[in-house]
């Protein structure tokens, strides 16, 4: 991989899909940071402690949809009433095992998701990503 981004936050109640995905992330060496939070609460208290903070601010934020507590739509929501200029330095990309075609269509509807994909996420999958964001 030839881009290499500063910091990557993946945001999934699955404690295997989180490990997995940060592998994937770690051996195509797309990224200096990898950050990981398993729920949607979580993601926001640590975004909002970093708005200070740019050079720990992710690039690109990987999201599941279904989660416990705060689900990825929920966050979004909440997501989406922070500093404009603060979202705008992140690429958001729903990450999920659902098939459903409402869920993609929904995901368009949110304004900052860039992108909708089936897990696993995969080293192409990744590199495509970052290839279409990030260069």
């Amino acid at each position: 991989m030839k881009t290499k981004i500063n910091c990557i936050l993946l945001i999934d109640d699955n404690w295997d899909d989180n490990f997995y995905h940060e592998r994937v992330i770690k051996k195509s060496d797309a990224a200096n940071t990898v950050i990981k939070k398993q729920s949607g609460m979580d993601a926001l208290e640590y975004l909002k402690s970093k708005k200070d903070h740019p050079d720990t601010h992710p690039d690109l934020i990987f999201l599941d949809i279904n989660m416990p507590g705060m689900n990825g739509w929920e966050f979004l929501e909440e997501y989406n009433k922070l500093d404009k200029q603060f979202q705008s330095h992140s690429i958001v990309v729903m990450l999920t095992t659902s098939g459903n075609p409402d869920d993609k269509t929904k995901a368009k509807l949110f304004n900052g998701v860039s992108d909708f994909k089936t897990k696993p996420l995969t080293q192409k999958m990744l590199e495509e990503i970052i290839g279409k964001y990030f260069s």
